[in-house]
């Protein structure tokens, strides 16, 4: 179904995070998995894709996980809700991958950004890998809803330079309908990073029709406006990129038909 070969032989690198990965780690025994999300010793990644210019400062690369509690209506990768969805990496292996990149994301002023699905589902395993960009001296970039904050130590967290924090609306009903899951741990994981004054770029998909309504934005900028440490804020413009993953996954996609933001859409509310 994917078009991918078979997990043994699938790389870890991908040209997009669009490409399409299933059942790469189904056959990990379920004792294995229990073992690698209390010890970070191995993760499980779509993939790691280069050259990404809109997850944090300079050119990126990014290691997207899998694994997230979300079920956003407008996903461009639902493949990664699903843990066993993932390439099975030790984190020597993923660490070793990342290494080939480090002169060159210097160069570049760039970094290291770990995304997915939604990182802090493994946690152990994110904080090892963004130690261990730390340790070469690579910039490092958290994405994350939130959610899980609460599993870092706040030593734990100086192992991110920044965070991009994801908003998917304000009003707590419409985030239940978009997601399926509350709101309320993510505004309170922000403060806490205001007080330990981590930067933060505070990022949200801009989805005619399901995430652009005016009271909202409003609410979410005077929210960012009172933190103090929000470097930057990112109204991401909805596309259809992914929507044949859903066609291909067998679930219904509720957007179908949602065109994407106008550039003056978007910067009006930047």
């Amino acid at each position: 179904m994917s078009g991918e070969p078979p997990p043994e032989q699938t790389p870890l690198e991908a040209k997009s995070p669009f490409a399409l990965r299933v059942d790469l780690g189904k056959g990990v025994p379920e004792a294995t998995v229990r073992s690698a999300l209390a010890t970070g010793d191995m993760g499980f990644l779509h993939s790691f894709t280069t050259g990404s210019t809109v997850d944090g400062p300079g050119v990126r690369v990014v290691a997207w996980t899998t694994g997230c509690m979300f079920r956003c209506l407008y996903c461009h990768n639902p493949d990664t809700w699903t843990l066993s969805n993932g390439i099975p990496v030790t984190i020597a292996k993923a660490i070793e991958a990342l290494g080939k990149y480090r002169h060159g994301l210097k160069v570049m002023s760039g970094g290291f950004t770990l995304s997915g699905g939604e990182a802090l589902m493994q946690d152990r395993f994110a904080v090892k890998l963004l130690s261990a960009a730390r340790a070469m001296g690579i910039h490092t970039a958290l994405d994350t809803n939130g959610t899980y904050g609460d599993r870092l130590s706040d030593a734990e967290l100086e192992c991110a330079d920044l965070v991009l924090l994801d908003i998917k609306t304000w009003d707590p009903e419409r985030h239940r309908r978009l997601t399926g899951m509350e709101i309320g741990p993510t505004l309170e994981f922000a403060p806490r990073l205001a007080a330990m004054r981590r930067p933060v770029w505070l990022r949200f998909v801009m989805v005619p029709g399901l995430t652009d309504d005016a009271g909202d934005i409003a609410q979410i900028a005077r929210f960012t406006a009172d933190l103090g440490n929000v470097e930057r804020v990112d109204a991401l413009p909805f596309h259809q990129m992914g929507r044949f993953k859903w066609k291909q996954l067998g679930i219904a996609y509720e957007p179908g038909k949602v065109e994407p933001p106008t550039t003056g859409a978007v910067e009006q509310v930047i």
